[in-house]
């Protein structure tokens, strides 16, 4: 297969990112800085193509931008035991599954004062009632 030259704009095309994102991955390392045509254009080739999908597929899946940067590090060593690897995604697994719990919680705590309403006037809406500063002292 041919070296084939991309812009900027066609990078961010390939890989359904904006340009400022793609500037942003330059600037923060986690992109490496491309070539750069006579006219000063960035020049990017296939090695950042498949770079900025491997990026945007892991904060899709909601790694950090610092677990980003270690998955990327540890992926350019293509010898290294994985072992390291799997100790981010676990990490990154036990934060959603409390996100989720999280997400339960507050789930049933509106479950709870949209049960109590009783659908008549605001006056004497419970969810408004929950929602509000206690005024007891």
């Amino acid at each position: 297969m041919s070296a084939r030259i991309l812009t900027i704009g066609h990078l961010a095309r390939e890989t359904d990112t904006k340009v400022e994102t793609v500037r942003f991955y330059e600037k923060s390392g986690l992109l490496p800085a491309p070539a750069r045509t006579e006219g000063n254009y960035r020049s990017y080739d296939r090695s950042h193509l498949s770079r900025l999908s491997f990026i945007r597929r892991a904060r899709d899946l909601g790694f950090s931008l610092d677990q980003v940067r270690e998955l990327l590090a540890l992926s350019d060593d293509r010898d290294r035991s994985c072992a390291a690897i799997d100790a981010i995604a676990k990490e990154h697994r036990a934060e959603v599954e409390r996100k989720i719990a999280d997400l339960q919680s507050l789930k049933h705590e509106l479950d709870r004062m949209i049960g109590q309403c009783g659908c008549g006037i605001v006056a004497d809406c419970r969810i408004i009632e929950s929602l509000s500063p206690s005024t007891a002292a």
